[in-house]
């Protein structure tokens, strides 16, 4: 897997051999980075931006937001197996005084001290299985970790039925393969 654009473009993304991990496809970050940079629906630039990564896995979102001008991104990821990829990422790409990495689990938002930042880009990648984003996103409500300018990126199983625009508003969605993505607004 390698970075598809930006500072770091080309550089190689190290990714787990176990199935455990369902790393990012390179299809589906490359459509939601063109949508980010060229939609008339998102408003949200990624230059300067502060980018919260939850279920990071190997980083690959996260990384890619900082190859393409994001100011800092917080990572979030407690599968022991990502994480010392995650970490390895960083510290190959040379990333480090722009990353923060916290062994935790995204359900767990308020034991990372997140409350006093306000994010522009959140990236939620649950896995597939994983039937409690509401609770995460009333987590993030809580925090008030986004405001109205924030721009949640949400990645699901396209037969999932989360009901996500019953706590965010959908500016807007894509299909790609077994994928959905949102992207969301506050109410």
């Amino acid at each position: 897997m390698r970075i598809i654009s930006g500072d770091l473009k080309g550089k190689k993304i190290l990714i787990p051999l176990d199935k455990s991990t369902r790393p990012l496809k390179d299809m589906v970050r490359e459509s939601i980075f063109n949508i980010l940079e060229h939609s008339s629906k998102v408003s949200t630039k990624l230059y300067n931006s502060k980018v919260l990564d939850l279920f990071s896995g190997t980083g690959s979102f996260g990384i890619e937001c900082l190859s393409r001008g994001a100011n800092n991104v917080i990572f979030l990821e407690n599968y022991q197996n990502s994480l010392k990829i995650l970490k390895k990422n960083i510290l190959n790409l040379k990333l480090e005084n722009k990353s923060t990495i916290y062994n935790e689990s995204a359900y767990n938002l308020k034991n990372c001290s997140l409350d006093k930042i306000i994010f522009d880009i959140i990236f939620l990648d649950p896995p597939f299985k994983d039937r409690e984003i509401k609770n995460l996103i009333n987590e993030i409500k809580k925090l008030k970790c986004a405001n109205s300018n924030s721009l949640l990126i949400i990645h699901r199983n396209k037969k999932s039925d989360d009901k996500i625009s019953q706590y965010l508003k959908i500016i807007e969605e894509k299909n790609y393969g077994l994928s959905k993505i949102f992207f969301c607004k506050l109410d």
